[in-house]
């Protein structure tokens, strides 16, 4: 067959097996094999499945993610979420919008003791829609910033995704993690502000909590040092250089499992919290890697037949301004982002932009963290919404619809602060070039 129909057949075949049903690595999987027999045969294909699952996996640096991923675990059920959002309480609870307010701080506390997305607005959510309801809040405020909140988990470093972005473009991990904390702290102050000014449009300017003086919120503060220990632990130890991602994943694991072993009200079926907390790990794990593979699949074969490289030529001699392909590449993003999870995206994408990312001379980090703050739209916008769907389980008083319509003012605030990243590379990029 002619090598230039064999993308078309490709890429149908996927949105078909995704309309029936089938999960996404699958449809990958399955449809770059199609691709692969009609470009060579079917011996060629079979030749090549033999290496391409361990050659896709077999790799040093994902082995932070389960690490991180167990670090998360232990912390959510140490119950470091609920001590973070009372402390976040004390300090901004009195403002208009302040229990929202202090949704966020939890989650970007939790995010640095957690890599995973779904897993902080799981944690955040149980334990501050509840609160927001008791004080009066619309649900629609309450879970869709509880919704928003969680994207911090894959954008503060310890991320999953950082690290997954890392090992498909072999970018460094070290660099890629710090590079998330600058342009995570920017989003989490940007949604503050933003419900700052929704809550005072709206009527949730009464629904405030009493002001803590000073010295109970500093005394109340005190008893979140879990996520500055874990926080010093892993960042510290990579920004510093002494230790590598992977030694921090695992130092900040056991840490995360001392501090869970302490907390006394944990002691009642600690057996079960530890078991529930690998199983989850390892569902997680799986479910990533089996992404990698699909993808890796469907890769080779785009790479076959050479669209990476002949896409990256076409861009580069369009003569269109490079910052201009760049603003195209990412606007990809929006409407995978409404069908696909954000792994899913990443390796669909990125095997094919970042030859061309690479030939126009771009920061690869720069363009990581873009590429991730693109994936978390994707994770509170309809109808694939994934925290939105999380939250939704949480919340059962809010329909999912009012949820995905609370989100939509993050959205919003999600493009702002996109859009000051992009004319400002620096922000990402000052502290990953002061690692040297």
């Amino acid at each position: 067959m002619d090598p230039s129909f064999a993308p078309y057949i490709a890429v149908a075949l996927i949105i078909l097996l995704m309309a029936f049903g089938a999960p996404v690595f699958a449809a990958l999987a399955l449809s770059g094999a199609v691709g692969i027999v009609l470009v060579e045969d079917f011996a060629f294909l079979m030749t090549r499945l033999k290496s391409i699952s361990y050659s896709t996996t077999a790799v040093y640096t994902l082995t932070i993610i389960p690490l991180f991923i167990l670090m998360g675990s232990f912390a959510h059920h140490a119950q470091v979420g609920k001590k973070l959002f009372d402390v976040a309480s004390r300090w901004v609870g009195h403002l208009p919008g302040g229990l929202a307010m202090a949704a966020i701080l939890t989650s970007a506390g939790f995010a640095a003791t957690s890599g995973s997305s779904v897993a902080t607005a799981a944690t955040v959510g149980s334990v501050a829609i509840p609160e927001m309801k008791k004080a009066g809040y619309q649900g629609s405020l309450s879970a869709g910033a509880v919704a928003a909140g969680g994207v911090l988990g894959v954008l503060i470093p310890p991320s999953v995704l950082l690290i997954f972005y890392a090992a498909l473009t072999e970018t460094s991990a070290g660099k890629m993690l710090v590079a998330g904390f600058l342009p995570g702290l920017l989003t989490a102050i940007m949604f503050m502000v933003g419900i700052y000014f929704i809550a005072r449009r709206g009527d949730m300017r009464h629904a405030v909590t009493p002001r803590a003086s000073w010295g109970e919120a500093v005394r109340e503060t005190g008893k979140a040092w879990q996520v500055m220990v874990l926080f010093i632990v892993v960042m510290g130890g990579i920004y510093l250089g002494l230790v590598t991602p992977t030694e921090a994943g695992a130092v900040g694991a056991f840490v995360a499992l001392i501090m869970l072993l302490m907390h006394r009200p944990s002691w009642p079926g600690m057996l079960g919290r530890i078991v529930a907390s690998f199983r989850s790990t390892i569902d997680t794990t799986v479910m990533i890697l089996f992404t990698m593979i699909g993808a890796a699949v469907f890769s080779y074969f785009l790479t076959l037949i050479q669209v990476p490289n002949q896409l990256a030529e076409a861009v580069v001699g369009s003569g269109l301004p490079p910052y201009l392909i760049v603003a195209m590449l990412l606007l990809v993003f929006v409407p995978l982002g409404m069908f696909l999870d954000a792994f899913s995206m990443m390796v669909i994408t990125i095997p094919i932009m970042f030859p061309t990312i690479q030939s126009l001379g771009f920061d690869p980090i720069w363009f990581g963290i873009l590429a991730v703050k693109m994936c978390e739209i994707g994770l509170i916008t309809p109808p694939v919404g994934l925290n939105c769907y999380v939250i939704a389980g949480i919340d059962r008083e809010t329909p999912l619809p009012q949820i995905f319509r609370g989100a939509l003012w993050f959205v919003l605030l999600e493009v702002i602060t996109i859009m000051i990243l992009f004319a400002f590379p620096i922000i990402t990029t000052i502290l990953p070039n002061w690692m040297g």
